[in-house]
């Protein structure tokens, strides 16, 4: 009940924070929109885009960052972004990496979404809802040709590639994965409506992922309770009645799945029993990035040891090695985040662990040097350490690269007790 209460909160909370203020009236942005005009769609596209912090800062000219393209993008952008910003070290945690997020949004979502063209529902019956079906391969096309390309040419993109898709949007991720297997590196399918035109890709699904090769890719797929309330998923999966369909197509996805394991993919789902189709993406998103990026954290052991006083450790090698290894589940060179860095360094030097402190802010100057930060933090090791000549030499480098009032009152200070 308490986790029920939290996400629902979260909900909230991050849906609002696109039309929120602060208490001065200024607006607290999420992202911003842009548009891309497409020759494949014919037509003007609006996508909504949220950077990470550091993207902004000058002295970061170099970083690149993972992009997480949203489909539905209206729906569930807000989410995704404010997921991201907790879980990354945005917020000072490191369950994931902090993120570009591409919103991409529908002008017709069926035609968008739906790779062929039907005219039957979850049921099997005839049903005039779905006229303009079948455009997903034109849209595919659009995203891979244009609007990637587009990305990674304006903004700080890395080559890591991130696709999350709920109902419609779980099916079209369902068929870029198995058609336009090396567009993304890792997938988030949320209650995807693999029912879509009597199971067709169902159907594919099964041929493909016995024969073809997924090394190198991550799938998370997150199963909402879409059964009547007397039934469980073990009746869904035996039953062969209409109204099982969707939940029991999506089982036979995991099925698919699990039952391929020697083709290189790397797959976990979760089934929320408590969570119907609607209210499912939150909590689903919210589990993908942990179990998508369950590298990224420093294991257990090694972040105990990094407090412990008695252990005999070079952290600053420990992290080293910790992102190299990152850097290899995600393709490129990934560097520790110098907000990271910079927060454990100052929490070394208030247990009095300061060699571990300067090998972490020693780190920061390898990786960052054009950022003031790193300079400021060297100059609060050597006022700790009462070099009061070296931390004035230190704060006066920052301050050519930034002028900062609480550096120069750090500056002052030393100062006048010279």
């Amino acid at each position: 009940m308490y986790m029920k209460r939290f996400f629902l909160f979260l909900f909230c909370l991050i849906n609002s924070v696109a039309n929120a203020q602060d208490i001065t009236g200024n607006a607290i942005v999420l992202g911003h929109t842009d548009s891309i005009q497409s020759k494949i769609l014919n037509e003007k596209r609006t996508i909504w885009v949220h950077l990470p912090a550091g993207a902004n800062n000058p002295n970061n000219a170099g970083l690149r960052y993972p992009v997480v393209y949203v489909l539905d993008g209206s729906e569930h952008f807000a989410s995704v972004s404010g997921i991201i910003q907790y879980l990354s070290e945005a917020n000072g945690n490191m369950i994931c990496p902090d993120m570009i997020v591409v919103g991409i949004n529908n002008t017709d979502r069926t035609h968008d979404l739906t790779p062929t063209n039907s005219h039957l529902d979850y049921e099997n019956k005839p049903t005039n809802s779905f006229k303009t079906s079948g455009g997903g391969q034109k849209f595919t096309a659009f995203i891979e040709r244009e609007l990637v390309p587009y990305i990674e040419s304006k903004y700080p993109a890395a080559p890591f590639r991130m696709l999350i898709g709920h109902s419609f949007g779980g099916l079209t991720a369902v068929n870029i994965l198995i058609n336009h297997t090396n567009l993304f590196n890792a997938y988030t399918i949320i209650d995807p409506s693999m029912w879509w035109d009597n199971n067709k890709l169902l159907k594919q699904a099964h041929d493909v992922l016995s024969q073809k090769s997924f090394a190198g890719k991550y799938v998370f797929m997150g199963i909402a309770n879409t059964m009547p309330a007397s039934e469980d998923t073990a009746h869904a999966h035996r039953d062969t009645s209409a109204k099982t369909n969707h939940i029991r197509s999506i089982l036979n996805l995991a099925d698919e799945f699990k039952h391929n394991p020697n083709n290189g993919l790397t797959f976990s789902y979760k089934y929320y029993n408590d969570d119907n189709h609607n209210s499912s993406p939150l909590i689903a998103e919210y589990d993908a990035f942990r179990f998508l990026f369950s590298y990224y954290k420093l294991p257990k052991e090694t972040d105990a040891a990094l407090y412990d006083a008695s252990a005999k450790l070079d952290v600053a090698a420990v992290i080293e090695v910790h992102y190299a290894d990152v850097s290899k589940h995600m393709g490129y060179k990934l560097l520790p985040p110098e907000t990271i860095l910079d927060a454990m360094g100052h929490d070394y030097l208030e247990v009095n662990l300061n060699d571990r402190a300067l090998a972490l802010f020693t780190l920061n100057t390898k990786y960052y040097p054009g950022n003031a930060g790193v300079y400021v933090a060297m100059g609060d090791y050597y006022t700790v350490k009462k070099d009061k000549e070296k931390a004035v030499e230190l704060y006066n480098k920052a301050l050519k690269l930034k002028d900062d009032p609480k550096t120069r009152e750090k500056l002052s200070k030393i100062l006048a007790s010279k």
